[in-house]
């Protein structure tokens, strides 16, 4: 069984790396149109602010298609669940104010943190998950540190940027770790 196990692992390997250098393209993409659109909730930036968990949503049905493995699967069903409720959650927090999106944005950065630490132990046969593995723990501190700064005076979206650019990064990562633990398989 667990020989059956790995070779499914490695037959996924190839998308999930897929997967995880278009995360990475579109969280870059993501972050500089958020620095640039500025701190203020125009309509193009309520829309891009949506945009971010809602790609979340879509790349999670597509590695949970991918993905053959129980447990793996079970926590991307949940973060589907969690990213939509997130992407509608920004959709109204945005027409109230920076201070709500950043305590959903927060929020969400903690659940979904969870949930994606959790895939990336079951994944870990797998190689290459140390960086989604840590990816979830930052995630979990920074939404924490989001929903404090939503206390705050004045309130910024631009963190959300930094938050965007560096989860890319894990996920580029991880990328290129599934490509040498396959060339090495």
């Amino acid at each position: 069984m667990a020989s059956a196990t790995s070779a499914e692992a490695v037959g996924a390997t190839p998308a999930l790396r897929r997967l995880y250098t278009i995360r990475f393209v579109f969280a870059a993409a993501w972050a500089a149109l958020l620095l640039v659109s500025g701190s203020e909730l125009t309509v193009g930036t309520r829309l891009l602010l949506f945009l971010y968990p809602a790609f979340d949503v879509v790349a999670a049905v597509v590695d949970a298609r991918s993905a053959r493995a129980d447990g793996p699967v079970k926590g991307l069903y949940t973060n589907i669940a969690v990213s939509s409720l997130a992407a509608v959650g920004i959709a109204v927090a945005g027409t109230s104010g920076i201070a709500d999106v950043l305590r959903v944005w927060g929020t969400w950065a903690v659940v979904s943190g969870l949930v994606q630490l959790l895939v990336g132990v079951a994944r870990r046969p797998m190689g290459g998950q140390w960086a989604m593995i840590l990816s979830g723990g930052i995630s979990v501190l920074a939404g924490a540190t989001f929903i404090r700064s939503a206390t705050q005076n004045d309130p910024s979206l631009t963190t959300l940027a930094g938050y965007a650019t560096l989860g890319g990064i894990f996920f580029l990562v991880s990328a290129i770790r599934l490509s040498r633990s396959t060339g090495r398989g």
